[in-house]
């Protein structure tokens, strides 16, 4: 895609998932690349399966370290000397009721799915207007436009994002930076995995409905239309029941709310959240 060749991107929750696939696509279109996430070996990884790993560079990053956001974002635009696109993709989830999720699960996922994208946008900014370009790609989730249970703290955190970005569009509409939300349904990755119970602990399994999910390597080309295209917001998946979801949330949100108990996971898999919490 034309729009990438040269640009250069930092991809944050690069070493796996939606962000490994993202860092392949780019490299094919071109693009040069920041690849950032907590574990060194499999950015390595990663980059050794880019098509141009030369134009590839690692910067390590804990997105829940306060500290370590400010120097790291002055350290990503000084590896090219500039930042044109920002994918903001590393996050956590949640699988809990809400009456079990502590509120240090709370805290957490707000500090990594929401805070880290806030915190890391107002290192950037200065740099973009400066530049006067710029492009930030957030990764949402369709948890971001509905409710569900067992959801209560990645939702709300996903829900603050659109709050945040859809303003932060509209004060930067004049000033040439874009702001593109994406709002993946069910992608294969190891999201539900690595989800933390209602106590904090990491669930250790997977679910049925990300095992059949949509190909990430799929959805990064979604995403990557989505970005050249300058949408303000896209649904990245299948046209499955995530995207009816959406429709009907946008016409008949009365109808979702009633429809929402009965998206819940299996009853096994209920029982076996509440007793990890």
């Amino acid at each position: 895609m034309q729009y990438f060749q040269q640009k250069v991107v930092w991809i944050t929750g690069a070493s796996s998932g939606i962000g490994e696939a993202l860092a392949i696509a780019l490299s094919n279109a071109g693009a040069r690349l920041i690849l950032s996430s907590r574990r060194a070996e499999e950015l390595e990884r990663v980059k050794q399966s880019c098509a141009h790993p030369e134009l590839v560079r690692i910067l390590t990053l804990d997105l829940e370290d306060v500290s370590m956001r400010k120097d790291k974002t002055a350290a990503a635009i000084a590896v090219f000397g500039q930042l044109d696109i920002v994918i903001h993709n590393g996050g956590i989830s949640q699988r809990s009721l809400a009456k079990d999720t502590s509120m240090k699960v709370h805290r957490k996922l707000m500090e990594i799915d929401y805070f880290s994208y806030i915190d890391i946008t107002r290192h950037v900014l200065p740099h973009f207007f400066e530049r006067g370009s710029g492009h930030f790609v957030v990764i949402s989730s369709v948890m971001g436009k509905i409710g569900t249970p067992m959801r209560s703290a990645y939702a709300a955190a996903k829900h603050a994002l659109h709050g945040y970005f859809d303003c932060l569009r509209a004060e930067l509409m004049d000033q040439h930076i874009r702001v593109t939300v994406i709002t993946p349904g069910y992608i294969r990755t190891q999201i539900a995995r690595h989800a933390v119970t209602g106590s904090g602990i990491e669930r250790g399994v997977s679910a049925k409905d990300i095992d059949e999910g949509y190909p990430p390597d799929k959805a990064a080309l979604q995403i990557l239309r989505a970005t050249a295209a300058g949408k303000f917001e896209a649904y990245v998946g299948r046209n499955g029941k995530e995207r009816m979801a959406l429709l009907i949330e946008r016409l008949a949100p009365a109808l979702l709310k009633k429809m929402a108990p009965g998206l819940v996971p299996a009853t096994a898999d209920l029982t076996r959240v509440q007793k990890d919490s």
